[in-house]
């Protein structure tokens, strides 16, 4: 086998790397959960749309502040070398993990998912399966300022793949979401935003009818949340003030 064929039957098998990465965590005792694209497919299994199927580059993981270490040497058991530079420089809050016989990698938000906006996903780690729950997958992708295509087509394969109801880690819970959003109007602003557009393209036959139930139901939730004193206040300001990051780039696919 030559190396570009082992290189693209590698990355065809990236899901299955990724069940197998969260199974030898679970084994260690190691609190790790998927997030992505990857995580999205695994998550909703046959009620994935095949229309937004996409090739991925990568594996996200999650995984508990006190986790990293045992992580990463489960990772090198594996066969994947770390980006040492960027591991030294950036390791209590992001590793970086490479495929020698390929461009796949692994990156690992240490403690809290953190770009656009920080959200606090770690109590999610003990929650049943291999991915975080459908409401934390709609969160990371929701929070980035400029959805590109396949940001896009993740959280369309997400919303109208799920049910929506709370206590289900399966199910989109707009009341986890709404909690969140009531004590930071910079992350409620960027969800709202998101959101209108996602619908605006639903309404125009832009994306699938069955997203809309969902993000409906995420709006009104949104909105009904009692807010904070302090989100108040920065309502105020507004966006004469930047209310989100801008994330360091990192040499990464999907």
């Amino acid at each position: 086998m030559d190396a570009m064929t082992e290189s693209g039957s590698f990355l065809d098998r990236l899901p299955d790397e990724g069940r197998g990465v969260i199974a030898d965590a679970d084994a260690r005792g190691l609190k790790v959960r998927l997030l992505g694209g990857i995580a999205i497919k695994l998550l909703l299994g046959d009620r994935f749309d095949p229309a937004f199927e996409r090739p991925y580059g990568d594996i996200d993981v999650l995984c508990g502040r006190k986790d990293g270490r045992g992580l990463e040497e489960l990772l090198a058991a594996r066969g994947w070398e770390p980006a040492k530079e960027f591991n030294a420089l950036n390791g209590a809050r992001r590793l970086l993990f490479h495929d020698p016989r390929s461009s796949a990698q692994v990156d690992v938000f240490v403690g809290e998912f953190s770009m656009c906006h920080a959200l606090p996903l770690a109590d999610s780690l003990g929650r049943p399966g291999p991915t975080l729950p459908a409401i934390d997958l709609v969160m990371t992708k929701l929070q980035i300022v400029e959805l590109n295509a396949k940001d896009r087509s993740d959280l369309y394969a997400l919303l109208s793949g799920s049910d929506v109801g709370d206590g289900d880690h399966a199910a989109i819970e707009p009341r986890r979401m709404a909690e969140l959003t009531s004590r930071d109007w910079g992350l409620h602003h960027t969800f709202e935003l998101n959101l209108a557009k996602l619908r605006d393209d639903v309404a125009a036959g832009g994306g699938p009818a069955g997203a809309a139930v969902a993000i409906d139901a995420l709006i009104e939730a949104m909105e009904a949340e009692p807010k904070s004193r302090g989100w108040k206040m920065r309502a105020r300001v507004g966006e004469r003030k930047r209310w989100y990051e801008l994330p360091e780039e990192v040499d990464r696919e999907g």
